[in-house]
């Protein structure tokens, strides 16, 4: 302790307060590090409450007496009472549900409800219990359900209902496979709904799905089943994990209407058949023409005519015949397979050779030719269309086991907080800063010179009484080491006795003068060069 207070004596100001502030701010590292270390891991209790469930819950854990944290939206506790806390706020029904269900129905009575009021109150029931069933989903963090059910008006009929369905996942968003999934399970809970009429919203990427766009492509899902089916078969012959299939398929996905006519001039067809029959009948009594001769009583009036008569009959036949004509229309809808691929990959054999030793050897074409029918029947092959089923034997390459695998084990059941390691590494390694390069080199530092020195020639310090030849001066009697005179002109020892032996003499004044001594010794060791600076 003396020596550390000497050392301090002889720092300068400037280094003084630099000494101060590094061992206050070394000091303040090692509480933080040691606050660091103390403090329990936290674990997430809940996330994505509002308000009023948040402070439900806050209140709990207060008179509980539990340490908690708050970030955001998020609450969280030490990680050891975390399933023990969520068990025991679950059986006092906590955090409730925010989105009331059929418990509303309970509070209406029979005299003072009116129908419309029930069917409000069923409304909401519907949509709470629908957001209930959907937040229960792993991927939903918290979902709102809106349905419309449209009254009749007049002579207008009622139309379908819709509804909407707004989302917040755990992260990743929605898959258009769940957003159909969300659609009928909504469209099945209203009467009267069909999938097309409810629109998924997802807020965590803003996509909206609206009517088709929330199907899956009919390729994706054939392809996936197909490799299935391929999958299934092939394994009950090389085993599990030896083949592996991809399925490709190409399918059509624009909308096609063809309508075709078609005459054939050689298939006539008699459709109706007009017949006119006409027949005329004329006669002439034959008289002559009245002239003068036939006033006369000797004339030709009075002789007779000859008589002639004509008969005409015409027979019309109209027949109407149509030309054969064929009409088609033909109707494509997306989906249809356009092309069919399949790749498989079927793992070697390995066979014992004559020194039995296990080699490894692809399939025979046999074999390969057998599996290919099999795959071609499974996933309905059409040469027609340009489908390809392409298979090969090939050795698998094992999977190489990864360094430090035999320490998995032994790490699995730690839990580690990356977030609080690092805090610690970082608050150890300022105070071993501070340690090392500030403090350690300043308490370090050998003191200043005495401010007697170098003293002014012939000039002799009170507290020195002896000068030699490199001007540093020492106590009396280290001068008369040499037979030299003490400062007081006698000569022989400090006590006044006299010494033949020099080294007894220098002995008995180091032990008697042993700060002067050190004080001088360590002046001598020093460097001129960093005298003069």
């Amino acid at each position: 302790m003396q020596q550390l207070t000497a050392v301090l004596l002889n720092l300068d100001p400037r280094r003084r307060v630099i000494v101060a502030l590094a061992t206050v701010a070394m000091f303040a590292a090692v509480l933080a590090l040691g606050g660091v270390a103390s403090r329990p891991a936290m674990a997430l209790l809940y996330a994505g409450l509002d308000g009023n469930r948040a402070g439900e819950v806050l209140t709990a854990l207060d008179q509980r007496g539990v340490v908690y944290e708050v970030r955001g939206e998020a609450i969280y506790v030490p990680s050891s009472d975390r399933d023990a806390l969520r068990m025991t706020l679950a059986a006092e029904g906590l955090p409730a549900n925010s989105a009331a269900g059929y418990e509303l129905l309970d509070s209406l009575s029979g005299f003072g409800t009116t129908s419309q009021m029930f069917d409000a109150a069923y409304l909401r029931a519907k949509e709470g219990e629908l957001a209930r069933t959907i937040g229960a989903l792993p991927m939903i963090r918290s979902a709102r359900v809106h349905v419309a059910v449209p009254q009749a008006q007049g002579l207008r009929a009622t139309s379908r209902p819709t509804a909407s369905v707004a989302v917040a996942t755990a992260g990743g968003g929605l898959s258009p496979v769940q957003a159909k999934a969300l659609k009928f399970l909504v469209a099945s809970a209203v009467s009267g709904m069909s999938p097309e009429d409810v629109s998924v919203i997802d807020g965590e990427s803003g996509l909206v799905i609206s009517g088709d766009d929330a199907m899956a492509p009919a390729g994706t899902d054939r392809a996936g089943q197909l490799r299935q089916n391929v999958e299934r078969l092939l394994e009950a012959r090389v085993g599990y994990g030896n083949a592996i299939v991809e399925v490709s398929v190409d399918t059509v996905t624009e909308r096609e209407a063809i309508t075709e006519r078609r005459f054939d001039p050689e298939g006539r067809v008699a459709i109706s058949t007009d017949t006119l029959e006409q027949s005329t009948t004329a006669s002439d009594s034959g008289r002559n023409a009245v002239t003068v001769a036939s006033n006369l009583p000797a004339g030709d009036a009075g002789g007779s005519a000859g008589q002639s008569q004509s008969n005409k009959s015409e027979t019309r036949e109209r027949t109407n015949f149509e030309v054969s004509e064929t009409t088609r229309e033909l109707l494509r809808n997306p989906g249809a397979v356009r092309r069919l691929t399949v790749a498989v990959l079927v793992d070697a054999v390995q066979v014992a050779d004559a020194a039995g030793a296990l080699t490894e050897q692809p399939r025979g074409e046999a074999e390969l030719q057998d599996l290919q029918d099999l795959v071609a029947a499974a996933v309905g092959f059409d040469a027609g269309r340009g489908d390809v089923i392409t298979i090969r034997s090939m050795p698998f390459k094992p999977v190489a086991e990864l360094a430090g695998s035999a320490g998995a084990p032994l790490l699995a059941g730690l839990h580690l907080d990356v977030m609080r390691l690092v805090q610690l590494a970082v608050l150890a390694i300022v105070t071993l800063v501070l340690g090392l390069f500030v403090v350690r080199p300043v308490l370090t530092t050998r003191p200043a010179r005495l401010a007697e020195l170098p003293a002014p020639p012939g000039a002799v310090p009170a507290a020195l009484t002896g000068e030699i030849d490199d001007g540093d001066y020492v106590p009396a009697g280290l001068a008369l080491v040499s037979g030299g005179d003490a400062a007081g002109g006698a000569s022989g020892s400090a006590d006044g006795t006299d010494g033949a032996d020099p080294v007894t003499r220098l002995r008995r004044l180091i032990s008697e003068r042993q700060e002067e001594t050190v004080e001088i010794l360590r002046n001598w060791m020093e460097d001129p060069e960093e005298e003069k600076a």
